[in-house]
């Protein structure tokens, strides 16, 4: 199967790319901000999920498919940017309703843990970045010769992945630390929701605009 060299190998290339901020943790980042921890891990644990979507895609075959073609690929894209688009206008047309007792009462989250779990999911699973990693840069680390190609696929692609869970819990949990420092005023609190929504908007349309590395 895969050796141990090309494991470690590959790590390496994951953490290389995963530190780099991309539409993932920027939109847990911006969850975190509007909602707090629980929203920040539960959309951490959602962007993982989508990413090894795009692992079991490319495993198939239908991931190199998205990666060749440049239609599939602005379609998938523009997919996932129109939806960052409408959650930061959401999160800025709710700004004001985050008061400061949700916080320090019983938390009130405005979405449900597994609807947030499901826009994580989304939104890793139609990460151009995520797209093209997996797409291009997985294959290489696969031993050919060693047979069971998507076994082996499957098996790299979970290094990436819990090194992404790790990396984009922790930048949601510094978000809302950062939050709740802020949470001293109503005003505040809107300002931040305000502040994350805008975010989300402006990550949407850097997503839509940013085209294919090649």
């Amino acid at each position: 199967m895969v050796s141990t060299e090309r494991c470690l190998a590959f790590a390496a290339m994951s953490l290389l790319v995963i530190v780099i901020p991309g539409p993932s943790v920027l939109f847990v980042i911006g969850r975190a901000l509007a909602h707090g921890r629980r929203t920040a891990v539960a959309t951490a644990l959602g962007n993982v999920v989508g990413s090894y979507l795009l692992v079991l895609a490319v495993a198939l075959g239908v991931g190199a498919l998205v990666a060749r073609s440049a239609e599939l690929f602005v379609a998938v894209k523009l997919a996932g940017a129109a939806y960052l688009v409408c959650l930061g206008i959401q999160a800025f047309r709710h700004r004001r309703d985050m008061k400061v007792s949700d916080i320090q009462g019983p938390a009130r989250p405005a979405r449900s843990t597994g609807r947030t779990v499901l826009d994580g999911i989304l939104v890793g699973a139609t990460n151009p970045k995520g797209i093209v990693f997996f797409a291009a840069v997985l294959p290489q680390f696969v031993n050919h010769d060693a047979g069971h190609v998507p076994l082996q696929m499957l098996l790299l692609g979970l290094i990436p992945i819990s090194i992404g869970l790790v990396t984009d819990t922790l930048w949601g949990l510094t978000a809302s630390a950062a939050r709740n420092w802020f949470a001293r005023s109503d005003r505040r609190l809107s300002m931040i929701g305000g502040t994350g929504g805008f975010a989300l908007i402006g990550l949407g349309v850097t997503v839509a605009v940013t085209g294919r590395a090649d």
